[in-house]
């Protein structure tokens, strides 16, 4: 069988390559366009993570036998910040040291989490070959307005302290109630306070950007005016909730 154009004679096999040129090129189309989408997907399941590990180390930390931090100084808190997995070395080329996650009391419980870098300064002699765990407590308006800022610096920007350990602990700690952020360490197993001075904590804005959209800033989310994107980003602020459910109205 042939088929007729003008004055030309069009083969079905003719006819067939051509479909299969035209199909080929619409597939090649499609996978330009799909490493964007996976992108997209692999960079949300990035943050969910981030939120699943910091509501992991806050755990493990309550969780241990008078080595935690210390409740009351828990309720005091305004907001917590997790950093897991730091390494030394980002410390020490300038790089990011780390990645964390933070989220502040609201009037209907603890905000969903913002995505911040942790890197610079010094951060003692517990950080070696191995990764070290850093928590930190923002205990009044002066604490939680510098992790409200573009970026600030521990020890200069807000005064910071290393918290004390133990549940029965901390109550009556007044020097430590003073401080505006108080920082934790685990490395090895050893769960301590830990002074940190020069760090520099900025919002990670790709990773808000991913999670969020465009524009909008960590301040807005800590603030309780950004509902989360996917409920498993939920992870860290539902673990706050667990251990001191006390909103912001309270």
């Amino acid at each position: 069988m042939h088929l007729h154009t003008g004055s030309r004679r069009v083969s079905r096999r003719a006819i067939e390559v051509v479909m299969r040129s035209l199909f080929g090129g619409c597939l090649l189309a499609g996978l330009a366009v799909s490493p964007a989408a996976a992108q997209t997907t692999k960079d949300l399941t990035d943050e969910i993570s981030q939120s699943e590990k910091a509501g992991r180390v806050f755990k493990e930390i309550m969780d241990a036998p008078d080595k935690g931090i210390p409740q009351a100084l828990l309720d005091k808190a305004e907001c917590v910040a997790v950093f897991p997995n730091v390494l030394k070395a980002g410390f020490v080329v300038g790089g990011r040291g780390g990645r964390g996650v933070a989220s502040c009391r609201t009037g209907n419980g603890w905000s969903a989490p913002a995505f911040f870098n942790l890197g610079g300064g010094s951060v003692g002699l517990q950080i070696g070959a191995q990764s070290t765990d850093f928590v930190m407590l923002f205990m009044n308006t002066g604490g939680m307005n510098s992790l409200l800022s573009d970026e600030f610096t521990l020890g200069g920007d807000a005064s910071a302290a290393a918290g004390p350990v133990g549940r029965q602990t901390g109550a009556s700690t007044d020097l430590k109630l003073n401080a505006q952020i108080l920082s934790y360490s685990r490395s090895k197993g050893l769960f301590a306070g830990l002074e940190l001075k020069g760090v520099v904590i900025r919002p990670d804005e790709d990773d808000m950007r991913d999670v969020y959209g465009a524009g909008v800033k960590s301040r807005q989310v800590l603030a309780g005016n950004q509902s989360m994107a996917a409920v498993a980003l939920r992870a860290f602020p539902l673990m706050l909730a667990r251990y001191s459910a006390r909103d912001a109205n309270k």
